[in-house]
């Protein structure tokens, strides 16, 4: 398990690549650029992900500063995970939220689902690796988590990487422009 401090580290190395030492900072870390939706988040999950994402609503808006929109469920009743991740990735899409995350009990069925909206390019997360490495090089602009996969601790860790890290463009930029080609039908 790593430590927080190798936590801020690799986030601090990430920024620094990308946009050079002065964004590194402490306040400039995780702060989209502009407009209305840079720091509001849409997260929504199934039954299985709901206390996950009761627990990652107050940390985004309690300890990250960013604004959440929950897109539901609101209980542990058993409903359709794709209902929810739709419903989030039509908000990132649409420009309504800067990012989102879905949670359900694996993350796999959430993230399929996302990434059918045009737009959106989800990917699951189960460690900081996967978390740095979506936004990093992917530019993914959805998270999808398995409440059964990862604990809460890691959750809300892999979250906070995933608000903090920037897209790196260069060399990445291309392939991030060839998956969004895919998606318009090009080959």
């Amino acid at each position: 398990m790593v430590d927080e401090s190798e936590v801020r580290r690799v986030v601090r190395e990430a920024v620094e690549r990308a946009l050079g030492p002065e964004a590194a900072s402490p306040a400039a870390a995780g702060a989209p650029a502009t407009g209305a939706a840079t720091r509001r988040v849409a997260i929504g999950s199934d039954h299985g992900g709901f206390a996950l994402k009761e627990i990652l609503k107050r940390a985004i808006a309690d300890e990250l500063g960013w604004a959440v929109h929950d897109c539901g469920t609101h209980s542990t009743d058993a409903v359709d995970y794709p209902d929810y991740a739709a419903a989030v990735a039509r908000e990132v899409a649409s420009g309504r939220c800067a990012r989102g995350i879905v949670v359900d009990a694996a993350g796999i069925g959430s993230s399929m689902a996302a990434n059918k909206i045009a737009g959106v390019r989800c990917a699951l997360c189960h460690d900081d690796a996967t978390a740095v490495n979506a936004r990093e090089h992917n530019d993914a602009n959805v998270m999808a988590l398995g409440a059964r996969v990862v604990q809460r601790g890691l959750a809300t860790r892999l979250v906070r990487l995933f608000l903090a890290t920037p897209f790196g463009g260069g060399r990445h930029e291309r392939r991030v422009q060839k998956i969004m080609a895919l998606e318009r039908g090009a080959s």
